[in-house]
């Protein structure tokens, strides 16, 4: 058993001056901390404090992955308590500059990076992590960090962030999580001209050598975590379906880029068809983005629309995407596979003004990560051909977003069902609050991921992420609609999520896509199963 200084420097034993007295004499602790004991709530409040006097996002965020560094159980708590304030500062927005400066600002390494000269011997440094038992790996190889393009081995903030929003909001425990980044490279040349860039100094490789690289890993973690869940994250439209589908029926993995993005999407479809009294199949929809994300919201909405009656032709002529060479149609060239269910005979169109006019849509998501793209005059035309236009700019961080949710708001005259990747402050017009939604995959991949780890799931299924999605709409309440809110409050989503995972955890049992005995109450089997990170626990 850990004895004194051993306790303070594990930061999932340590409770600082949180140990009772009878614990520091028994741990070896009595001189090593303070006399006086704090509880849990008090060390809170100094927390608190402490992130006060950071003079920016950017400064709370090194100072809460110190917290987690020193006190994990304490971090915790603050994140699931004040989740909406918290959020913002440990995942997007601010993880994209934590990216961005991530050589810069690094204190302690977390996680596990694996890099090309590993080749060979993955199984080997899969071993090196203390835990034995990992059921989660949020991995990336930093070609597509969020909007920013290629970080290289700086991309870790995301598994980083990923992870903690997992056992925050999702309650999946932190002891069984590993954020992984494959370093294969890096074409950012600010990068590769970076002295404090703690990555390979080598462009990145393609073809072959990177199929076979990321094949070893995934093999590797069967042998060496074999009920792990591989969520793969933040890697380019050009890699990023052809791994799902190359590993979604071979072993228990998800994109939550695609997967989890579209249940967000269409969790959001659902609640603005409440607010308009129609269904997901009445809808016409313009994806302005035609990469892997639109893909993926695309052919869950179809999902859905079959669901509703529609035949799967039938939806998918209800679903138009947009490249950036404009309107994807038959005369389009270089499409994927991926993108041909969704081609249109139409003539070409390049602007999205145009196509708003000619197509008529009821709803336009952005998934482009160009700023500024829904102008006022392609707001305004929506507001004319809909008396309550679907505008979802889901590009992130902020300043990637299509629009704000003010010019969403005020060029529609008030009459645009709003939601978007990145968070915006409520808001007033004409005397009328609006509160803007955030479709933040944090509404759904925590929640699979709880389901995932109390039944020890085979596989991942779209069908779980739209019953996520669906759990996920049903929650919503008609106050929440009646101020603009087409997701449950952030406050809120720790029992959201939860609840979501009920029904994936159920929908698992059903499936017998799991591996654990079913119980006869799943849903108090899976809140048995709920991290808690209080001290009292």
């Amino acid at each position: 058993m850990a004895q004194g200084r051993d306790i303070l420097n594990n930061a999932r034993l340590n409770k600082g001056t949180g140990f009772t007295e009878a614990e520091r004499d028994a741990l070896g602790l009595v001189g090593l901390l303070p006399d006086g004991v704090a509880s849990q709530s008090d060390q809170m409040l100094r927390v608190r404090r402490q992130l006060q006097q950071c003079t920016t996002d950017l400064d709370k965020y090194v100072y809460l992955n110190e917290l987690a560094d020193h006190n994990e159980r304490l971090f915790y708590t603050l994140l699931r308590s004040e989740t909406a304030e918290m959020m913002p500062l440990v995942y997007t927005p601010t993880v994209g500059e934590a990216c961005q400066k991530f050589g810069h600002i690094l204190r302690r390494p977390r996680g596990l990076y694996i890099g090309l000269p590993r080749k060979g011997r993955i199984r080997d440094v899969l071993r090196n992590w203390p835990e034995q038992d990992v059921r989660f790996i949020v991995v990336t190889d930093g070609e597509r960090i969020l909007g920013l393009g290629d970080q290289g081995v700086c991309g870790m903030g995301i598994p980083i962030g990923k992870l903690s929003l997992y056992s925050a909001c999702g309650g999946v425990p932190p002891e069984v999580t590993l954020p992984v980044t494959l370093d294969v490279g890096t074409n950012n040349e600010a990068f590769l001209n970076d002295p404090l860039y703690p990555g390979l100094r080598q462009r990145r490789i393609t073809g072959a050598k990177y199929d076979a690289f990321v094949d070893e890993f995934v093999m590797a973690v069967q042998e060496v975590f074999p009920r792990c869940c591989i969520q793969f994250e933040d890697f380019t439209n050009k890699t990023a379906i052809p791994l799902l589908m190359r590993y979604r029926e071979r072993v228990c993995c998800f994109n939550d880029d695609i997967q989890g993005t579209a249940a967000v999407a269409v969790a959001g479809m659902m609640g603005a068809s409440r607010i308009r009294g129609d269904r997901l199949r009445d809808h016409r929809i313009v994806f302005y983005g035609a990469g892997s994300a639109a893909i993926g919201i695309a052919d869950l909405c179809c999902l859905q629309m079959t669901h509703e009656g529609l035949t799967l032709k039938e939806a998918q002529s209800r679903c138009f995407l947009m490249n950036s060479k404009g309107l994807v149609t038959t005369t389009t060239a270089g499409l994927t596979e991926y993108q041909k269910p969704y081609v249109h005979e139409h003539p070409p169109m390049r602007e999205l003004l145009d196509v708003v006019k000619a197509i008529k849509p009821t709803a336009i998501i952005g998934v482009s990560t160009v700023a500024g793209s829904f102008t006022p005059q392609v707001i305004a035309e929506m507001a004319r051909l809909n008396d309550r236009p679907v505008i979802f700019p889901y590009s992130n961080p902020t300043s990637k977003s299509e629009c704000t949710a003010r010019e969403a708001i005020e060029h529609s005259k008030g009459r645009a069902i709003f939601a978007s990747g990145s968070p915006f402050s409520p808001l007033h017009y004409q005397g009328k609050l609006f509160v803007p939604g955030q479709g933040n995959n944090v509404y759904i991949y925590p929640a699979i991921g709880l389901a995932v780890y109390v039944t020890q799931a085979s596989r991942v299924t779209d069908d779980m992420f739209l019953r996520a999605a669906e759990s996920l709409a049903e929650q919503v309440s008609d106050e929440d609609l009646r101020v603009g809110l087409i997701y449950p409050p952030v406050a809120e989503i720790h029992e959201t999520l939860v609840r979501e995972a009920i029904e994936v955890a159920t929908m698992i049992f059903d499936k017998g896509f799991a591996g654990v005995e079913r119980p006869k109450d799943v849903a108090a089997f899976v809140r048995s199963k709920v991290y808690e990170p209080s001290y009292s626990e």
